[in-house]
């Protein structure tokens, strides 16, 4: 038998798994986790990565996998941090203590800047009506009343 006598073997075709549904997790976003934990252990200097795991391990459902969470929280730190939502008081990378940022403080500010552009349309539009002047009355001295002893 030669080699052209072999018969090709035709590979069938790989059946396609149907696309499961994703299941949302049983958690919320990592970095809302850690923003609860900072929030919530309240220390002076930030609160450490390894705190911030110990928190979220106890009150969150996020599996058992220790190695896992840990270099998710890692990541959702380092990503924080970047974002400004949280800030680091100490270390680099995901080592040190962390913060809770400034981010806040944007929404607000909106509405400020919002805010004060109204008002300052009305003070323009004001100055174009004549104003009633503004008389002044002169009081008259009034005598002061002596203590008789």
């Amino acid at each position: 038998m030669t080699d052209a006598a072999v018969a090709p073997v035709h590979k069938s075709p790989k059946k396609k798994t149907s696309a499961k549904p994703k299941v949302p997790a049983a958690h919320p976003k990592y970095v809302d986790m850690i923003k609860a934990a900072v929030a919530s252990l309240k220390e002076r200097g930030g609160s450490s990565r390894q705190a911030i795991l110990k928190y979220v391990m106890a009150n969150y459902k996020v599996g058992t996998d220790l190695k896992a969470v840990n270099s998710r929280i890692k990541n959702a730190l380092k990503n924080g941090v970047k974002a400004g939502t949280l800030k680091q008081s100490k270390g680099t990378g995901a080592a040190g203590s962390f913060k809770l940022g400034e981010s806040k403080s944007e929404k607000p500010s909106k509405v400020k800047k919002v805010a004060a552009k109204k008002p300052a349309a009305k003070k323009a539009s004001t100055p174009k009506k004549p104003k009633a002047k503004k008389t002044t009355t002169k009081k008259t001295a009034t005598p002061k009343k002596t203590k008789v002893a």
